[in-house]
């Protein structure tokens, strides 16, 4: 599968190999692998390829309309996305306002502010006003910590880290407006967004890849640029226990250090809406594997989805970011 990002200015390809885990991506890794519970004792399957992680680009984002996707290869080719085509303003159009700017916070008003993290909660940020509308497939990354506030020009509500479970924060944008882009949020409660100052130091890409979960048929339909690159009977969450529906991201990559169900586990930007927590974990969904191809089809998990081994191999080559869409 021709597992890859668009850049708008391609910089350098990802040439650094993940540095063991710390202490306390350790203790997640484990948390969230025991997340769904067992039907028995689990074997791993082989070991499928890591996450696809964005290589660094220049700041900026595209504003364009993406190139199609070429043809699938055995490759991580990186691909600069094209230069956006130049419209042709009507007479009577004004020059577009200048953007609303940033509200100054101290250093002191930043510190206490959440942070943006799965095992964070951000009650004062703004809820997706579209949750089941397809996602631009534009997902940034912050160099640095970044200040997400309710609107642009408006109050702070919490702060965006580089890093998400250890692995580098990629977020999907949903919205744009003049300086401002609208991410979704990895915290509770689900379907939490904020806005974004553009620029300063934010890495830009686009994505092709689009994970279609149907809760109803228990079908996981991985697309690029609209075109199925295959589909799959998987299980979902329990009727005590179900998996959210909307639109979410993959948000991060995992691999237990002893895997028991699933070699590689990876966590959605979402919540389970019954669990608070779950072993120890803050209630993440994620999609991982399962020894027992018996619980395919059927709504069995504490709302995680459970995919088959080819499923979870093609999985492994999506780039972080990308948009999942649960419906059902």
């Amino acid at each position: 599968m021709n597992a890859h990002f668009r850049f708008d200015r391609l910089r350098r390809r990802a040439a650094v190999k993940a540095t063991a885990a710390m202490p306390v991506i350790t203790m997640t890794v484990a948390v969230l692998a025991t997340g769904c519970g067992m039907l028995g004792p689990p074997h791993a399957t082989g070991p499928p390829r890591p996450t696809v992680q964005p290589a660094a680009a220049a700041p900026g984002r595209a504003t364009g309309a993406p190139q199609a996707a070429a043809a699938p290869q055995a490759t991580r080719a990186l691909k600069a996305t094209g230069a956006p085509q130049a419209t042709v303003a009507p007479p009577q159009a004004s020059a577009q306002p200048s953007p609303v700017q940033a509200m100054h916070f101290s250093a002191a008003k930043t510190a206490r502010l959440p942070m943006a993290t799965t095992y964070d909660t951000t009650p004062a940020a703004p809820q997706d006003p579209a949750p089941f509308a397809r996602e631009t497939g534009i997902v940034i990354h912050p160099a640095t910590a970044r200040v997400i506030y309710a609107r642009p020009g408006g109050p702070a509500v919490a702060v965006l880290p580089t890093t998400e479970l250890g692995s580098p924060t990629w977020v999907p944008v949903v919205q744009s407006k003049p300086g401002w882009d609208r991410i979704l949020l990895p915290t509770r409660p689900n379907r939490s967004t904020g806005w974004i100052r553009v620029g300063g130091g934010l890495r830009t890409a686009y994505t092709p890849y689009q994970i279609d979960i149907n809760l109803t048929t228990y079908r996981l339909t991985i697309l690029d640029a609209g075109r199925s690159l295959g589909t799959w009977t998987v299980a979902d969450g329990a009727p005590g226990t179900p998996t959210p529906a909307g639109r979410t991201f993959l948000l991060a990559s995992l691999v237990p250090p002893h895997p028991t169900y699933s070699p590689l586990i990876l966590p959605l930007g979402t919540h389970s809406d019954t669990l608070d927590s779950f072993g120890g974990g803050p209630g993440t969904v994620a999609l991982h594997g399962w020894p027992d191809p018996a619980v395919f089809g059927h709504a069995a998990s504490h709302g995680c989805v459970r995919v088959p081994a080819a499923a979870l191999r093609a999985l492994s080559r999506i780039p972080l970011g990308s948009p999942v869409m649960i419906t059902g």
